[in-house]
């Protein structure tokens, strides 16, 4: 067997996107669409990256798959509103440990949203006294000028026969 474990393999992605329409459900699909995400059906899950995940740079599911997803998402149709949504991930040093997701939003700019996701990945992996390797974040934001906009962002995590 060459030393090579056979089976599944732990994938993540980031992604971030906004959406604009008339009604909320198509702005909704136009975050998830400019993010990645649009084609999969989303299982919200909560914030742990599995030991051993790789990140990857698309999704290697057949379109209509199931997808578990850690995610924000923000909304509105208030004119002259900005909203944003950001999420981060701290990767382990050991990758026998669990990674930590966080997801932010608000009536902020991306760039506050990211720090924040960022900054509480790190405290979350110090209360597990999980040494970091790096910290990856992604975000969006927008301001409302009509209609409905959404903001999304989200890490998805599934595994892939090898």
């Amino acid at each position: 067997m060459n030393g090579r474990k056979f089976g599944n393999r732990k994938f993540f992605t980031l992604g971030s996107g906004v959406g604009s329409a008339e009604d909320y459900m198509l702005a909704f699909d136009r975050a998830l669409r400019a993010a990645g995400f649009a084609d999969y059906n989303l299982l919200k899950v909560s914030s742990i990256l599995p030991a051993h995940s790789s990140l990857a740079k698309e999704i290697t599911l057949p379109k209509g798959s199931l997808l578990p997803i850690a995610y924000s998402e923000i909304h509105s149709n208030e004119e002259g509103k900005i909203i944003g949504s950001a999420v981060a991930v701290a990767i382990p040093e050991d990758e026998e440990s669990i990674g930590v997701i966080m997801e932010v939003k608000g009536f902020e700019k991306k760039e506050i949203l990211i720090r924040k996701a960022e900054e509480l990945c790190l405290k979350a992996m110090e209360d597990r006294g999980i040494k970091v390797k790096e910290v990856i974040s992604t975000g969006a934001d927008a301001e409302v000028k009509g209609g409905f906009v959404c903001v999304f962002s989200g890490v998805a995590i599934w595994e892939s026969q090898e």
